[in-house]
């Protein structure tokens, strides 16, 4: 495959950033859009970043940006007469202020996310995690985007009524508007089990075998058929999908797109299936086209010719966009777009986002750092927040010494060296349970409960089989299975491994380039739009310990019992490895530890008391 790399040219006018306090794009080599008949636009696992990066050039354009974008190519597509579908697979709340500062939740944001065309659209699974939130969907997200929000395995019960109805249609018919492309659209949720009980997740297995399914991927009068998903494009719910629809129908195009393991992916399932993952946070929008269709909505097609699949990887930042919209920084942002940067702007400042509690001194990684290390986000919980925090429990008070465990997945992002605002407290840790214990639990099993939450042995078989993946309590960019470590590169600067993305490998001679993703994919190493240079990335444990009140390392100091803590996501396993090791506890034997008190809160009090600055700019000094 020819790929053609556009080299940056010398700006004539500066490339300014949409947010006011973002930093502006680097120019890098681009490769072009693969523009074909029908193209797609892909957002997923936004999770509240339509304010973009404040703290990484790479991703830096926001929600107004995407906007203008869209826009942009959708005008192309009607000037060459062919097609633009706009896509989300969910994930749009939690893990920015820009949401999770906001009384109620969603506040703002549901009115700046609306603002975007989108043409199909499904849930994640952080949209079902509490009643209100699901609510919300019901009463916000799918009005904003009537028939277009589709729910293919998933009920809600009717605040009115007090009874089970499917979110949204389980799926729709639609026509392209210029190349008349027929297309039967469903929208799905993996097998997702930690939902609150207003809602049902029907399993993807069971839900195909039902009738309205069965006879809609019967049709004879579509020309595709378009499976959007919150799910990884290498899950079993996808598939189980797929193999489902080729049962009946061994040749109809199907388009999959994906979501909820944060990595960009592709997967091919074969020649007419492609399947793709667009990332996290808003630094990727996915783009997807599809070559080769005759169009014309006839309802006796003849068989289409072999079609051709391919797919990039946006950087999201001004640089990116400007280029692929063949536009500049006079004549790229629509009037609406901007209108929405301006809506993201005040919304900020009403929430105050950028009111600092400390200056970091260094950067603490959470996957590009090993673990155990000075610049691991992880090592630093353990060694240094944890505990001075806990240890102002009434417990510790009283003399109790603890084990403290918490899952690595529970911190989201890295912390960047520099400000720590109220925005940051949110990104690294937007999760609000809290902590709580089983007390007096002899510290010979205490000990080993982490050994088992984090290896090995039959504990994580028997969690499994009762839907409790253990591989959910690490970030999910690692358990995607997507990202590995490895030190091996090629004379191409890619590392060797099948299905590997890595944003994150070793150092070479070719001139400088900005870090960043470099991704290997089933189509190849050529999806990324932007050529970086690789970065490492490290597997971590699932979850890390700190102690309470004694050194782990003196066996004069070891108590006969502690208090085993927990960060309140990981009790069921933690009760679990309890009783494997022989001990009987419920959840009725478990208390809270700190009443009010969750690990985003625990973080930030911690860094407002030992990285607190009265300098305007932050030093950066260790």
């Amino acid at each position: 495959m020819v790929v053609k790399l556009a080299l940056p040219a010398l700006f004539a006018t500066v490339v300014l950033s949409a947010q006011p306090s973002a930093p502006s794009p680097k120019a890098a080599p681009v490769r072009e859009l693969p523009w074909a008949g029908l193209n797609f636009l892909h957002t997923t696992d936004t999770h509240g970043w339509l304010g973009g990066h404040l703290q990484e050039s790479s991703y830096s354009a926001d929600w107004g940006d995407y906007i203008s974008f869209a826009k942009h190519l959708k005008d192309r597509a009607d000037d060459e007469g062919v097609d633009l579908v706009v896509v989300d697979t969910g994930d749009r709340i939690e893990g920015n202020g820009l949401y999770d500062a906001s009384e109620p939740k969603g506040k703002y944001i549901f009115d700046i996310f609306k603002q975007q065309t989108i043409d199909v659209i499904c849930s994640g699974n952080h949209e079902l995690y509490q009643r209100n939130s699901s609510e919300n969907e019901l009463n916000h997200t799918i009005p904003n985007f009537k028939g277009n929000y589709l729910a293919s395995n998933l009920d809600i019960r009717n605040p009115e009524t007090g009874k089970f109805e499917p979110l949204a249609p389980r799926f729709k018919k639609f026509t392209t508007k210029n190349k008349g492309i027929r297309i039967l659209a469903f929208g799905f949720l993996f097998n997702f089990a930690g939902n609150a009980n207003n809602t049902i997740v029907t399993h993807v297995e069971d839900a195909v075998k039902q009738k309205w399914f069965q006879e809609s991927i019967r049709s004879k009068d579509i020309d595709m058929i378009l499976v959007i998903g919150h799910a990884s494009v290498r899950s079993q719910e996808f598939a189980h999908i797929f193999k489902t629809i080729r049962s009946v129908n061994w040749d109809i195009p199907i388009q999959f797109f994906g979501g909820h393991a944060h990595v960009r992916d592709y997967k091919k399932f074969d020649e007419n299936s492609f399947a793709l993952a667009s990332g996290r946070y808003m630094e990727t929008i996915g783009f997807q086209s599809i070559d080769g269709f005759s169009g014309g909505g006839k309802s006796e097609v003849a068989p289409q010719a072999k079609l051709s699949f391919s797919r990039r990887y946006i950087d999201n930042n001004l640089f990116s966009l400007h280029h692929h919209s063949g536009k500049n920084s006079t004549n790229f942002a629509t009037e609406h777009g901007k209108n929405v940067t301006k809506m993201i702007t005040k919304a900020r400042e009403e929430l105050k986002l950028d009111r600092r509690h400390g200056c970091a001194p260094k950067t603490l990684w959470v996957n590009r750092a090993p673990y155990p290390a000075n610049n691991s986000i992880f090592s630093w919980l353990e060694k240094r927040v944890l505990p001075v925090e806990l240890s102002t429990s009434a417990r510790a008070a009283e003399g109790k010494k603890a084990l403290v465990i918490t899952n690595t997945g529970a911190l989201r992002f890295d912390i960047f060296e520099g400000p720590f605002t109220r925005d940051s407290t949110y990104l690294v840790s937007p999760f609000t349970s809290g902590f709580r214990y089983v007390s007096d639990v002899a510290y010979s099993d205490a000990k080993k409960v982490l050994q088992l939450l984090n290896n090995e042995g039959r504990i994580l078989e028997v969690a499994s089989a009762g839907n409790l993946d253990a591989s959910l309590l690490a970030p999910p960019e690692q358990w995607s299975g997507r990202l590995r470590l490895s030190n091996e590169a090629s004379v191409d600067n890619h590392v060797h491994h099948d299905s590997l993305q890595a944003p994150l490998g070793r150092k070479d001679d070719k001139p400088a380039r900005t870090p960043g993703y470099t991704t290997v994919d089933d189509a190849g190493n050529d999806g990324d739009d932007t050529i970086h240079s690789q970065i490492n990335f490290y597997d971590v444990p699932n979850c890390v310990q700190a102690t309470l009140g004694f050194d782990e390392d003196s066996e004069a100091d070891k108590p006969k019992e502690v208090d085993l803590v927990y960060n309140e996501f990981v009790q069921p396993w933690i009760l679990l490895a309890l009783r494997y090791l022989g001990e009987e506890y419920n959840v009725t034997d478990t208390k809270p530890y700190m009443e009010g008190r969750s690990l985003t809160s625990v973080i930030t009090d911690w860094i407002t008391e030992h990285w607190a600055s009265d300098a305007e700019v932050c030093s950066t000094e260790d």
